[in-house]
């Protein structure tokens, strides 16, 4: 099969360099008036907004010639397997993998650890989105299967996020509904969803503009639901710590 790597390659440059003009445009403004940054720290920024839009660019048309492509190629295949019911375990391994990678995920568990002062490692909330999100896709897998509406998922979910929300503390609440936006990122947004697409192109019953979509909606809520239940352990071991520590100052009291 003859692929023509840099085919629209020059449209996708252009659609990159519109994105990031008014970040640029904006940057610019706030340097002349307020930031009078010296030049070597200038010249550091321009050159990243240079690797940032090269980035982009690459990226963006690596999407377009092999990760969408392959994507729906692998969920055409699984689709048309023998067992469906396998395809469970495989999405979950995929989707643990694909939020594990998330370069979005990984500047938000940093920015976490960094601002918590290390009370939220990064390791453990990256493993918490992990897991999330694939459970997030073997649930969407079995609504394929099965055929349930994506209402039966979605309306629970967010009244199980609101409960939730209740018992974690505001620290967790916030991390909670960041984190259901960047694991939406360009992994899952591509690879995952054309993998979706092509597995309910290929599945007896199913229709992929219904069933193929929806998967992201799940992904999105998943991490709300995890950080959340992370947020309540912690709630529990901090407790729990508080308790230690009022039974030690109760035992040193009471010797002396």
């Amino acid at each position: 099969m003859n692929i023509h790597l840099f085919e629209g390659f020059g449209e996708t440059m252009g659609d990159v360099a519109i994105a990031l003009f008014p970040l640029f445009l904006l940057f610019a403004v706030f340097q002349m008036f307020f930031l009078k940054l010296s030049v070597k720290k200038m010249a550091d920024i321009c050159i990243g907004f240079l690797l940032t839009f090269l980035g982009l660019s690459l990226f963006l048309q690596g999407v377009h010639i092999g990760f969408m492509p392959i994507g729906e190629l692998i969920g055409q295949n699984l689709g048309a397997g023998t067992s469906l019911w396998l395809l469970i375990p495989i999405g979950f391994i995929l989707g643990f993998f694909a939020i594990y990678a998330e370069p979005a995920v990984s500047v938000l568990t940093h920015q976490v650890e960094k601002a918590s002062g290390g009370y939220i490692p990064e390791k453990i909330l990256r493993y918490t989105l992990s897991i999330g999100v694939g459970l997030a896709i073997s649930v969407s897998i079995i609504r394929i299967i099965l055929g349930i509406s994506l209402w039966y998922f979605i309306l629970p979910g967010y009244i199980l996020a609101i409960i939730l929300v209740n018992y974690s503390s505001k620290t967790f609440t916030s991390i909670a509904f960041d984190s259901g936006g960047v694991a939406t990122g360009p992994m899952t947004a591509t690879f995952m969803l054309a993998m979706f697409v092509g597995i309910a192109s290929v599945t007896e019953g199913r229709d992929p503009l219904l069933d193929g979509f929806g998967m992201v909606a799940l992904v999105a809520l998943a991490p709300i639901l995890s950080v959340l239940t992370l947020g309540i352990l912690y709630g529990r071991k901090e407790k729990a710590q508080d308790d230690k520590g009022e039974t030690r100052q109760k035992a040193t009291r009471h010797d002396r």
